[in-house]
């Protein structure tokens, strides 16, 4: 297979690409447009091809679970979580991966190729955790699927949380959670760190924590995060998501903590849809935005990507698994549309993605590399985002996965 006519991020003029089996086999560039030679042949019409996109952040074990049994009303975090424990008494395994199966469909139609799902581990049967393990051997030959061991209620908090955080990892988890603000008290949240870092360091898994995600500018776990993946060298394996309380840290704190963050090395998750949702509801006015400081890490030379969160469940009641519709609304929310922002925008939500996943040379256009990629329907980052752009075709390992034909308008005066 060849795809003509194409042109990559970050270089002038157009290319080909030649893919033989599984691979990467050649890209060159082209003098002039091309036609096809092949009916196998992919025209790229002058728009870009890139790498397949990337959610980093999803929770698939409660995708299409909002109002069962009750709606999140306050359309708080806390009250999301109490909804989820009434709604996972009644998870089975099959319910499981019949919705992760739906969702990941969405997903794939989205031009996303590579996931991280944070699945609920507390729960002593682990029923999620069993049926995602299926799920991610079934749904291969669609993406590549990251399993963290995510301990929603808590690992000190939580009765058996530390075994069941053990067993989880022992079943197969790719990545150790946590969520140290829920924990019941500072100590115990530290503790859980603590506890974490030390089972990932012992299982060689990567980490992703979910990290101060309240409005609270006294929830600091994110400088003990850092601090343990620093002193443990351990900075490329680790993830902070959300960090939203950072939003509310006052600058003279901020100043000292960029410098912590810098040094360690670690990878940011933002998903600024769900939290513009989630945060600021104890606000009157003026209410506060609820996002990490995103463009700051970004320009501060750190690893920043966006990612969905939910989709349809007691968090958040909307999405479709079009990561491009949450690129351009976290663009907005976090004061990203200036002209260098735009320029690289779709970083976001490929090779930012690709750092945190931790995907090394599975991931990339160059020779030699899986022959996974996307054809877009514009020619730069730019004209991605003003145009509300999409995927049109996604390639896996040198098959066509997905092709999208694009709407017509037809004037009538």
């Amino acid at each position: 297979m060849n795809i003509f006519n194409a042109r990559l991020r970050g270089k002038d003029g157009l290319f080909r690409i030649e893919l033989e089996g599984e691979r990467i086999a050649a890209i060159q560039a082209q003098t002039g447009s091309l036609a096809l030679n092949n009916a196998s042949d992919i025209d790229a019409e002058h728009n870009l091809v890139v790498p397949p996109f990337i959610e980093p952040h999803i929770h698939l074990d409660a995708t299409l679970t909002a109002g069962e049994p009750n709606w999140n009303m306050s359309g708080t975090l806390f009250e999301g979580i109490e909804r989820w424990a009434e709604r996972k008494e009644l998870n089975t395994h099959e319910d499981t991966k019949t919705r992760a199966s739906k969702t990941i469909g969405m997903l794939v139609d989205h031009g996303i190729q590579h996931v991280r799902t944070h699945v609920d581990v507390t729960d002593p049967k682990l029923t999620a955790l069993k049926a995602m393990i299926e799920v991610r051997e079934e749904m291969r030959h669609l993406i590549d699927l990251q399993i963290v061991a995510f301990p929603q209620e808590g690992i000190e908090s939580y009765a058996n949380g530390r075994a069941l955080m053990t067993e989880a990892v022992a079943m197969g988890a790719d990545v150790v959670g946590g969520i140290p603000h829920f924990e019941n008290t500072r100590d115990q949240g530290v503790s859980s760190i603590k506890f974490l870092m030390d089972l990932a360091e012992r299982s060689g898994c990567l980490v992703d924590v979910h990290c101060d995600e309240t409005d609270d500018p006294q929830s600091r776990f994110l400088e003990v995060l850092a601090e343990e993946a620093r002193v443990r060298g351990m900075g490329a394996r680790v993830t902070a998501s959300h960090t939203t309380a950072m939003g509310s840290y006052d600058n003279a704190y901020c100043s000292k903590l960029f410098r912590l963050l810098k040094m360690s090395g670690i990878n940011f998750v933002s998903c600024p849809t769900e939290s513009i949702h989630l945060q600021g509801r104890f606000d009157t006015y003026p209410k506060r935005r609820g996002l990490t400081r995103v463009a700051e890490i970004d320009r501060a030379g750190m690893n920043v990507c966006f990612g969905q969160d939910s989709i349809v469940d007691p968090w958040y009641p909307l999405g479709n698994g079009n990561i491009l519709r949450i690129l351009e609304a976290g663009l907005h929310i976090c004061h990203m549309l200036g002209y260098e922002d735009l320029q690289r925008s779709l970083d976001l939500i490929t090779d930012n993605s690709a750092r945190t996943l931790n995907l090394g040379e599975r991931y990339g256009l160059e020779v030699g590399r899986p022959a996974n990629l996307l054809v877009l329907s514009a020619p730069d980052d730019y004209e991605m985002v003003r145009s509300q752009g999409y995927a049109l075709v996604s390639v896996r390992n040198g098959k066509v996965l997905m092709r999208r034909t694009p709407a017509q308008v037809q004037r009538l005066a």
